[in-house]
This record gives structure tokens, sequence and C-alpha cells, in this order.
């Protein structure tokens, strides 16, 4: 008996570990630099932290992305990388990195542990935080539940601030490509050709890649699909409120890039470009983030990007793929037109007067304030043009006249729900940030929401709303999430988000917006009620 029982308990032991080492073959990928193996999340294979450049540290700051180096043995992949040098700009941004590091070029990926190899379609998301603050480790990006719909899904880290678009003479001298700048832009770059050399080997088809980003993560949605570099990597292209093009971080012309870059030098007293890479990381971050110090912005580089975003898209020299684009309904509360000054009809004319002069008439028909509610409104939607929409407009109304693919925007209306009890005294924002505990004192209060705030919709286009504690979520919550990621999911999957029963979802005509779909509780395609708003401020922003 004891023999027996002895034999049982030694067989379910060689069970036991054969079928483990079973699982962590399943678990391992071979990659073009060497073995990675990630974790299982009921049937969703994830690894974590991959990098797909050399750090970025010592001689290599301030250069494009290096090759990765092979490596031997296996590589645990169950760890998110560091995140891009930073401060904590935005109060919705929750890391789950191992914190600030220039060493900080690592992607994630999320794939059906099913997948058939090399036969999936593929997300690459680029994260927002105005080039100064984000990651890929923000649960809200967080690519599970789109690898449940039959997605490949990867997050990219790229390098922020003055680490990722310092711009310098001695650095375009230094560059064989003569230019300087863009190196966060690069990263991008460089994760999309990581992805065309490995996604197979996760079950993505390379030929499959849609590139998506919110805010800044659309903006460089909008340069990736402009540069020559990328525009040959994608199938496909999501941006979520923002684009390249002026007001929205324009990219600025070389030439003013380097002298930003030696204003900054003499203003922390380094003499030449080694003495910029001798200061500590964090005494960089220190000194370009004092007020004035340093501005962030890509350059007109003659490599990444050989004229300006509009300009390429004019021409029709940008990817020609599907493109699908929208923005919020309030992307900013009425401040960020008004400033400190109190939103009343007077205030808000004399505003409008300064600022447009003798076209004040004109505006104020576009943004009518005859009673309060309209005036809110107006101001509301004034304020969100000027800081995001028009940018997004133009860019899906270019890809509309040059690209030769469909076009599909959108408005997202959900307003979200309150917070939890469990928040205290935070307070919403302003764009979609949350203000807690004593900055909540100093910060300025927002106005009860007219729509749906920059960045609310991320979560509900990736299917992330319950890894988000902040917010009561309600039933219509979730109905608004899986009417928006299902619509994402088909896109990714065919460039169409039409299927699955969803309201019909059509293209817009060139040079006609023709209609939108409205994303709410009840979503519907509605027609274009806005585009002589945004005619009018082409005219301005173009001349």
């Amino acid at each position: 008996m004891k023999i027996r029982h002895f034999s049982l308990l030694f067989l379910l032991g060689v069970y036991t570990a054969a079928s483990a080492q079973t699982g962590n073959k399943a678990l391992q990928v071979t990659t073009v630099n060497g073995v990675v193996e990630g974790a299982d999340d009921s049937g969703i294979h994830i690894f974590r932290g991959l990098p797909f450049a050399q750090p970025p540290v010592g001689d290599l700051r301030w250069k494009e992305p290096q090759p990765v180096k092979n490596w031997d043995g296996v590589k645990d992949a169950t760890h998110f990388g560091g995140n891009a040098m930073q401060k904590k700009v935005f109060g919705d941004m929750n890391f789950r990195s191992s914190g600030n590091s220039e060493d900080c070029l690592y992607l994630n990926v999320w794939a059906p542990a099913k997948a058939a190899k090399g036969k999936l379609p593929v997300l690459v998301y680029f994260y927002g935080g105005g080039y100064v603050a984000g990651d890929g480790s923000e649960p809200r990006y967080d690519g599970e539940s789109m690898a449940r719909k039959g997605i490949v899904a990867v997050t990219v880290n790229y390098r922020l601030g003055i680490f990722g678009f310092f711009s310098h003479p001695e650095l375009t001298k230094e560059s064989s490509h003569h230019s300087s700048g863009n190196y966060g832009m690069l990263d991008q770059n460089a994760a999309l050709l990581w992805v065309q050399a490995n996604i197979a080997a996760f079950g993505g088809d390379p030929k499959k890649v849609t590139i998506a980003g919110e805010s800044a993560g659309s903006i460089s949605v909008c340069a990736q699909m402009a540069s020559p570099l990328s525009k040959n990597l994608i199938a496909g292209a999501i941006g979520e409120s923002g684009g390249m093009i002026k007001p929205t971080l324009p990219a600025i012309p070389l030439a003013e890039g380097e002298l930003n870059g030696v204003n900054f030098a003499k203003r922390v007293n380094a003499n030449s470009l080694a003495d910029l890479r001798a200061m500590s990381a964090d005494q960089l971050l220190d000194s370009a983030s004092k007020p004035g110090a340093f501005r962030t912005a890509a350059t007109i580089d003659g490599y990444f990007l050989p004229k300006s975003p509009e300009a390429i898209y004019a021409a029709g020299e940008q990817a020609h793929v599907p493109l699908l684009a929208g923005w919020n309904s309030a992307e900013v509360p009425y401040q960020f037109f008004m400033g400190g000054t109190a939103l009343t009809t007077e205030n808000y004319t004399k505003k409008i007067q300064d600022l447009y002069k003798d076209k004040a008439d004109e505006v104020l028909k576009l943004y009518p304030a005859s009673n309060q509610d309209e005036l809110i409104h107006s101001a509301t939607a004034l304020s969100s043009d000027r800081f995001i929409v028009y940018s997004t407009w133009k860019w899906a109304d270019l890809c509309a006249q040059t690209g030769g693919k469909p076009v599909y925007t959108y408005i997202f209306g959900r307003v979200r729900p309150a917070m939890v009890a469990s928040m205290g005294n935070a307070q919403p924002g302003l764009a979609g940030g949350v203000v807690k505990g004593d900055a909540n004192a100093a910060a300025p209060k927002m106005p009860p929401a007219v729509g749906a705030s920059h960045a609310s919709e991320i979560e509900y286009a990736m299917g992330n709303l319950s890894s988000n504690k902040v917010y009561a979520w309600t039933a219509d919550d979730y109905k608004v999430s899986a009417t928006m990621e299902e619509y994402f999911a088909n896109f990714i999957k065919t460039g169409n988000p039409n299927g699955g029963g969803q309201p019909k979802w059509l293209p817009i005509k060139a040079g006609d917006g023709s209609q939108q779909m409205y994303i709410d509780v009840n979503t519907s395609l509605q027609p274009d009620a806005t585009r002589a708003r945004y005619l009018f401020l082409d005219k301005d922003y173009m001349k």
C-alpha cells in the first residue's frame, strides 16, 4: 500500500513538473535578439518590459535609438520597465513601472494564448501626456481587453521632454542625418521596426499593424503617418484628440529648435554637448522643468519630418491607410480660453474682440452667447477647438482629401460619473486630470462638466473601466465602453469600424465632413454641425 501510495505521488510529481515545464515553454517566445518569458493571465500571454532599443544613456543620450544587443538564456518579461524621465504633471496618471529612468525604451505585449503565429491584427498604442509625461504601463492603456478580442496589443515607451525633444547645433552636426530634436519620435519608429521584426512570434501579423494614441499619443500617430521612416510600417491609424498641426504641439523649424537648445545650455552653464551629457538625469530633468526653461516640441529636421506634417498631408505624401479620428465633446473647460477672467457675456465678448479684432463678429456668430447656457457651451467649445479639436479635424480633413482611404470621425460625449466616496475631497482637474490632497486647495475649481473632458475616453475605448477606481462606473458607462471598444477593434481588424450590430458608421467625404459618429449611451451617426467653426479657424491658423 505504501509502495502504491509512493508511486502515485511520484507520478503526480512528474506530471506536475511536466505541466509546469510545458506551461513555461508556452510562455517563452524567441525574438530576433533572444528568448523572453512572460506570464499568463487566464488565457492572455503578457510580456512586459521588452527592450526595443539600447538604453539611451551616457553617449547615447540624444542619439537616435540603437539596436538591441543579443542576449543568452531567457530574459524575464514579467515586470514593466522603467518609465521615461518626467515630473508628476498629471493627476490622472498611474504607473505600474519600476520608476523614473533614462533606461526606458521598453514595450509591452498582450497576446491571446492560442494565437496562430503571424495571423492576428496588431494594435500599437502611444501614450499621451504632452510629451512631458506618460508611460506604457498605465492601466488605462492595458492591452488585455483588446487581446481578448483577438488582437495583439502593444504599448510603447518613448523619451519625453528634454530627453526626447532636445535640439542643438552640436547634435545636428554629429548626426549622420544632420538632424536633432526628434528622439521621442524616433523611439516610436524603432518600436514599429521591432514590431515588424518580432510580432509574428507573438501571433501578430506585421502587415496588419494599426497605430493609435490619445493626446500627445494621437499627435504622435499623426507624425508617424507623415514620416517617411514610418509610413510604410502601418496599415491603419487611430487618433484620439490631437494632430501635429498648429496650434497643438506643432513641429518647429530645426533652426528654432537648435536655438531653444542653445538657450537652455546657457541657462544651465553648459559650454558643450559633453557638459550636457555629463549632467545626471535628475539634474537635467530638474533644470528643464523650471518655468520657461525648455520648450518641448518636435522639429522639422529633414529626416523624420522632411516638411511640416500639414504640408506632407496636403501633398498626399503620408501613409495612405484608413484613419479613425475624433475628439471629446468638452475637451477643456472655458477657463482655457478665459484664463482668470470671470465668464460673463461682456468678458467673453471682449476676449474675442481682443484676440480676433475685425473678425470678432464672425467668431461670435460661430460661438454665440445669447444666454448663460449658450455662453458656457460656446466658451467651452472655443476653448476646446483652440486647444486640440481643430488640429484633429484638420488632420482628418486633409486625409480625406489626399489619403485615398476611408476616414471615420467621431465625437465622444459620455460624461464620467461622480467619483467614488473613497476619493474624499479630490476633484476633477484641468483637461481630465484629478487633483488630490493638498494640491486640491490651490487648484482652480472646475465648472460642472458640459461634455466629455480630455482623456476621459481612454478607458472606454480600451475596455479598461474596471481598472480605474476613481469613478463610480454605471451600467451605462459599460455600455458605452462596449460600443466604443467594438468599433475600435473592428477597425484594427479590417480598417472599417462597422460590424457586430453596431450603428452604421459612414466615412467622411473629401472637403465635406458630412457625418460623425456621436458616441454616448445612445450612439448614433449625426450630421457634422461644426465644420463652419473649423473652416474659420483654418483660415486663422494656416495663414
